[in-house]
């Protein structure tokens, strides 16, 4: 699918509208299956996913390195960036390294970039929108913030995301922040596209203006976690609110336990015969008996 083909109003929203956060494909020896990754983007936008986006929480950002993280935008890039818009994800805790990875990003042909307020030193919010200037300022890439305080520490403030909404690079926001006041308040003062980063808010964000969704699930079921989106565009919000709870369970076995989305989307992955391959410690791949109980909420809701 092209992205002219995602339905708006308007303009296609920058991002894409059923983005997915790609897992990272490994080899059995944990290296980067780069051949992997780019059968599996194909596959994802051929089942309905707009948007890509790579080296998040899910694609287990945190034990890729640099130089891994550009091959995999370069390879994604050079597989579907002519029918999906690639996000690259460059979070880090340190600024300088942000603008690096950012570079290397555009470089190898990303289309935009993900970025969150440094995790774990958790700045005050006029120190998290420096850094979140700056990392828009070191290239011509459009920025999705990522507001996820749960992994950061540090909640992006009303105020703060309507000031860095005055940044022209500055067109999105992944939203994790199960705050709706702050949501629709900011929705309702600024251009920004929002998605929803919380499987279980992809319908409920839709209807208040969000764009879309950046969906973990939809590694597994993209033409389902699209059709929720689809069903709400076209003006039916009962048959979107019935596909919406059919994927609740899926949700709730993927997202809601003890193992993070890059466990459970690798483990349906692999169930699929789709390239996912390990985890990388510290996560610990899923057990059969988890294993089991997510490729059964995967058949249900495919029914």
């Amino acid at each position: 699918m092209s992205i002219s083909d995602a339905p708006s109003a308007v303009a296609p929203p920058p991002f894409g509208r059923t983005a997915v956060a790609m897992v990272t494909p490994f080899r059995a020896d944990g290296t980067p299956d780069l051949d992997g990754a780019r059968r599996l983007a194909a596959h994802l936008v051929a089942e309905g996913c707009d948007g890509i986006v790579l080296s998040g929480t899910t694609g287990e950002a945190p034990t890729t390195t640099d130089a891994e993280k550009e091959a995999l935008v370069r390879a994604v890039v050079g597989a579907v960036g002519d029918r999906a818009r690639i996000t690259a994800g460059v979070g880090t805790g340190d600024t300088r390294h942000g603008t690096e990875l950012a570079r290397a990003a555009e470089r190898a042909g990303a289309h935009g970039l993900l970025v969150l307020p440094p995790p774990y030193s958790r700045p005050g919010q006029e120190a998290a929108a420096h850094h979140l200037r700056t990392v828009a300022d070191a290239t011509g890439l459009p920025v999705m913030l990522y507001d996820i305080p749960g992994r950061t520490g540090t909640a992006l403030a009303a105020d703060t995301l309507l000031r860095l909404a005055e940044h022209p690079r500055v067109q999105g926001v992944k939203d994790c922040a199960y705050d709706l006041m702050k949501t629709a308040k900011v929705l309702a003062a600024t251009g920004l596209a929002y998605y929803a980063g919380c499987d279980e808010q992809t319908l409920p964000l839709r209807a208040i203006g969000a764009a879309g969704c950046v969906s973990t699930v939809a590694n597994a079921a993209p033409r389902e976690v699209r059709a929720v989106l689809d069903a709400y565009d076209a003006g039916d919000p009962a048959e979107a609110t019935r596909r919406y709870q059919r994927l609740v369970p899926l949700i709730e076995a993927m997202m809601a336990g003890e193992h993070p989305g890059a466990v459970t989307a690798k483990a349906l992955l692999n169930v699929l015969g789709l390239p996912a391959g390990p985890v990388r410690a510290p996560l610990l791949a899923a057990g059969p008996q988890v294993t089991s109980e997510l490729t059964a909420a995967l058949k249900a809701a495919q029914r």
